[in-house]
């Protein structure tokens, strides 16, 4: 994986691979204990969740664009999204492709001049750019493992409960950010 200012041209690939799951966002909560907010991606085929705890300015962003809420000056991703059009860029796909010491990664896929350039991102700004273009979202399948394995410890019993309460709130448990 590239560092944080570095981007990587590749051959074309838009859609999901076969390694990757299309998610949705199935809404924008709070941790009830960490009072921290939770972007609650689900699987597009499945009820798989995949819970990801996010910053509040990231989870303001997000919630704008879910709400499809104007503001009088871009905000940072919007600035992001008028950059590359300004560039002649496209935002295809996003993916959440790695979970390494509890910390979620995520790769922006955009196309400019006829080949893929790839951007390392916060899953959060990946997510808020996501919607901006109306773009897939996907994880990784090994992510998807991993974090039922981490939630599947011992010391981290709360996660998997956690992960079994996201999968059956239901639409007015998810509060005004639902999808």
């Amino acid at each position: 994986m590239k560092s944080h200012d570095q981007a990587e041209v590749h051959q074309p690939a838009d859609a999901g691979s076969e390694s990757e799951v299309e998610m949705q966002i199935r809404g924008l909560m709070t941790d009830p204990i960490t009072n921290m907010p939770i972007v609650v991606l689900k699987d597009v085929a499945s009820d798989m969740v995949l819970p990801i705890w996010v910053g509040i300015f990231e989870a303001n962003a997000i919630a704008l664009e879910l709400e499809k809420t104007a503001t009088p000056r871009p905000m940072t991703h919007d600035l992001l999204q008028n950059l590359a059009r300004g560039l002649n860029a496209q935002v295809n796909k996003v993916v959440v492709s790695e979970l390494r010491d509890d910390t979620f990664y995520a790769v922006i896929w955009m196309n400019h001049a006829g080949e893929t350039v790839t951007l390392d991102a916060r899953p959060s700004d990946a997510i808020a750019l996501a919607l901006r273009w109306d773009c897939p979202i996907y994880v990784n399948r090994q992510v998807l493992e991993n974090s039922k394995q981490a939630a599947g410890g011992a010391q981290t019993i709360n996660a998997e409960e956690m992960r079994r309460w996201l999968e059956n709130l239901n639409d007015d448990d998810m509060g005004r950010y639902k999808m």
